[in-house]
């Protein structure tokens, strides 16, 4: 407990020093896709580290859900940001010096050069036949899945069955992590999935609950899927919306302050475990 509290603390200790003021506040854009779909170049492999935002259709809805652009731009903004600054990764950027963000279809070809792929509000997801074989073959050939923000058992057993489709659970059993697993400690000790709500809820209720499904949703989930040699292919975190505290770091000092540093160190372990093993 004390490495975790003081894991915790230097993330709190860093993101004080660069500023709570959020990040996304500079480009002064709306959530989801009104912000803008990045597509990226033909050839967009420039040696610094980037995230692809997953854009899939829906095929059934979410009670405050908005599909693939939950949480896009500014989660995947922030979070490269503070990987910049909290280690030694080199980002992606542009001639601005602003990081380098994309949007990818499945069926894109740059879909291959995407050291990590992130989905959100995944309970929604549909998956066409191509788009089942694609996800397979760019999961073996060595790419990394991270999808977040899904809450409550419907949401769940949707997205269940779609990534059966993708990697058979015969071959691929899904499983929870579990305590000591080395994706917990790449940079930061952090003991479990933490359960953060989206600020909207937040707010709503005055700060005080943070399972947005009620019961249903009471107990946040870290489940990953790995390959026959134990390489994860898969990381999901249900039950709770880790990205919300990247997006939202500026906007209210108590909810920065209750889930930022936290949501910071359990983003980065993801991302170094994912580009290291």
């Amino acid at each position: 407990m004390l490495r975790l509290r003081a894991g915790i603390a230097v993330v709190l200790a860093l993101l004080a020093v660069t500023g709570a003021v959020s990040v996304a506040q500079r480009f002064g854009v709306a959530e989801g896709a009104g912000a803008g779909i990045r597509v990226p170049p033909v050839d967009f492999n420039d040696g610094g580290f980037t995230i692809c935002k997953w854009m899939f259709r829906s095929e059934r809805s979410e009670p405050g859900g908005i599909g693939w652009s939950t949480d896009y731009p500014f989660g995947e903004i922030n979070l490269l940001i503070r990987l910049s600054e909290m280690t030694k990764i080199r980002v992606s950027r542009d001639g601005a010096r602003n990081v380098n963000y994309w949007v990818v279809r499945l069926t894109d070809d740059q879909l291959f050069e995407c050291p990590i792929l992130v989905g959100s509000d995944v309970g929604t997801a549909g998956l066409s036949d191509m788009e089942v074989q694609r996800l397979r073959q760019y999961l073996l050939k060595g790419g990394f899945l991270w999808v977040d923000d899904f809450w409550g058992t419907a949401a769940w057993e949707h997205w269940e069955s779609q990534i059966a489709q993708v990697l058979p659970p015969a071959t691929y059993p899904i499983e929870d992590v579990k305590p000591g697993d080395p994706i917990l400690s790449s940079q930061f000790n952090v003991a479990h999935v933490p359960q953060i709500t989206n600020i909207q809820f937040w707010r709503g209720v005055g700060g005080t609950v943070t399972s947005e499904r009620g019961e249903d949703s009471a107990e946040p989930h870290f489940r990953v899927i790995r390959d026959e040699t134990g390489r994860i292919l898969v990381v999901m975190t249900h039950n709770t919306d880790i990205a919300d505290s990247w997006e939202r770091e500026g906007e209210d000092a108590a909810f920065f302050r209750q889930f930022s540093p936290g949501g910071y160190a359990f983003g980065i372990n993801v991302l170094l475990y994912a580009m290291t093993h």
